[in-house]
């Protein structure tokens, strides 16, 4: 099964001025695009992979032949990651979940502003490359986590429901070193709707 790039949901200059287009364009076309055809070329060697699917190959990655396992991880989990990310992200959008979701972050963190300040400090805290996440338990329990490069949650079994890049090349050229002022706009266009849907389906 070749694994392809999926269009962004929106215009590359949708996310503006929190988002900038250039940077979009390059995002998605140049680095998740690398992921995309990395991925390919590591399982044109291993035609045992071919019928399994994006998440068969984060779930399982343990299971994956350690010869193209490396290349898998890195590059089957970025293009993981960002066909979330995309997702995840919607102009017009921002502001604090309703519903089950805005409950349960209420229910861990006392209130929004503590959730958005604990998320924060794993973006921040992730020294290096990497992402921060929401994770939804089956019983719908909430916890933030961190993971390293493009490692994510699916990997160990979980089911993230909101995740951030924090890679450079995800702010660098609006907020170049500013990673906090990075994470405080990005905010303004998280796709609630998209989490709850996750949320609803662990």
């Amino acid at each position: 099964m070749a694994h392809s790039l999926p269009p962004l949901p929106y215009a590359a200059t949708a996310l503006e001025p929190h988002i900038d287009a250039l940077t979009m364009t390059i995002h998605h076309g140049k680095h998740h695009n690398a992921y995309v055809t990395n991925l390919n070329a590591a399982i044109d060697k291993t035609p045992e992979l071919a019928n399994w699917t994006l998440g068969d190959l984060c779930r399982n990655i343990a299971q994956v032949p350690e010869s193209v396992r490396g290349a898998v991880r890195n590059n089957g989990g970025g293009h993981w990651n960002h066909s979330l990310f995309w997702e995840l992200m919607a102009p017009n959008a921002g502001g604090e979940p309703g519903g089950d979701v805005g409950a349960a972050i209420t229910k861990t963190w006392g209130d929004f502003a503590k959730f958005r300040d604990a998320f924060k400090a794993a973006g921040t805290g992730r020294f290096g490359s990497g992402w921060a996440w929401l994770v939804a338990g089956r019983d719908g329990a909430l916890t933030i986590e961190s993971t390293p490069n493009q490692d994510n949650p699916l990997m160990e079994g979980k089911h993230a429901i909101l995740g951030l890049d924090v890679w450079e090349h995800a702010y660098y050229l609006k907020y170049q070193n500013r990673r906090p002022d990075y994470i405080d706009a990005w905010w303004n266009v998280v796709n609630w709707a998209e989490v709850t849907k996750r949320y609803s389906a662990r």
